[in-house]
């Protein structure tokens, strides 16, 4: 059966808007599995880490499966520690994104994230062999390669993820880039990012919309939208749907990517519904069919 799913949200979103944002997934959204945690800045937790046991037993009571994810880049002593303590997590399973967590993690299940790069069957099979029983795959793996991905975690018994809406995550980097945008360091920052709530636009010279900026993190400008490859996914063996959050009705996008996995909505319906809702940036797919990753492929409306 094919799940949906929510990742964690990349964002520095106030306590209050994410509070909000996952009481109305609890209550009103078809998805399966909800990731919790953040992934992107270490000092960006403090402001909603009180939060998480009543969020996850709430999304718990509402039939949601709950997953903490960890962050991507670890650099400190306090992000080590972080680390360590989401290790000791025993209710609820863990998702990484830093090979860093290995060390914590002997003799235990955990899944991979997509921010950890599995790009090819070696590496597939050596995390599970390390405990790896999930995968989220990249944003930017070609139809090809997730196809060869899909059949490597079938014959490890391993579910397989990947991303079919919201701005791909294309890199990470030690320095705070939209700190730097505004001329502050990255240690006194002061959130500068609260004010992006869906990210940073960056503009090439001529004005032309190019990337998005997420702190330490580069986004697609583009939304990925994969619903006319669902099918094709579920033939492959893709086993869960990622949906990334933005301030958009996640809970609209949501049913709309249900209906069409479940057969009740054509996709070019589903297109035109997805439409509908005046996402602020372009749909994209490129990825998927092997060419720049911003380009829009119209043969994959079916």
């Amino acid at each position: 059966m094919t799940q949906l799913t929510i990742a964690p949200i990349l964002f520095h979103w106030s306590a209050e808007q994410k509070l909000d944002f996952y009481s109305r997934i609890a209550d009103e959204a078809p998805v399966d599995v909800v990731y919790l945690g953040e992934v992107i800045c270490s000092k960006r937790t403090p402001f909603f880490e009180k939060h998480y046991d009543t969020v996850a037993e709430r999304l718990t009571r509402a039939g949601k499966k709950v997953v903490f994810s960890t962050l991507s880049e670890v650099m400190l002593k306090r992000e080590r520690n972080m680390i360590a303590g989401f290790c000791d997590l025993e209710d609820y399973e863990l998702e990484i994104n830093d090979s860093s967590a290995l060390w914590h993690l002997e003799g235990k299940a955990f899944r991979i994230g997509s921010l950890m790069n599995v790009y090819n069957e070696d590496t597939m099979r050596f995390l599970a062999s390390r405990g790896a029983t999930h995968f989220s795959l990249p944003s930017e793996l070609p139809a090809t390669s997730v196809g060869i991905l899909a059949q490597t975690a079938q014959e490890l018994g391993a579910g397989c993820e990947i991303q079919v809406f919201g701005r791909a995550s294309l890199a990470l980097s030690a320095r705070c880039y939209h700190a730097r945008a505004h001329n502050r360091i990255k240690d006194n920052c002061q959130f500068v990012c609260e004010n992006d709530p869906d990210g940073m636009p960056l503009n090439t010279l001529d004005q032309q919309e190019f990337l998005t900026i997420n702190g330490i993190q580069t986004l697609s400008q583009s939304y990925v939208n994969l619903l006319g490859e669902l099918e094709t996914m579920t033939r492959m063996g893709i086993s869960h749907f990622r949906l990334v959050p933005h301030t958009q009705d996640m809970v609209a996008v949501a049913r709309i990517f249900r209906d069409t996995l479940d057969g009740k909505t054509a996709v070019e319906q589903a297109q035109h519904r997805l439409a509908a809702l005046n996402i602020p940036a372009p749909f994209s797919n490129g990825f998927w069919h092997g060419q720049a990753g911003h380009k829009w492929v119209e043969s994959a409306r079916v």
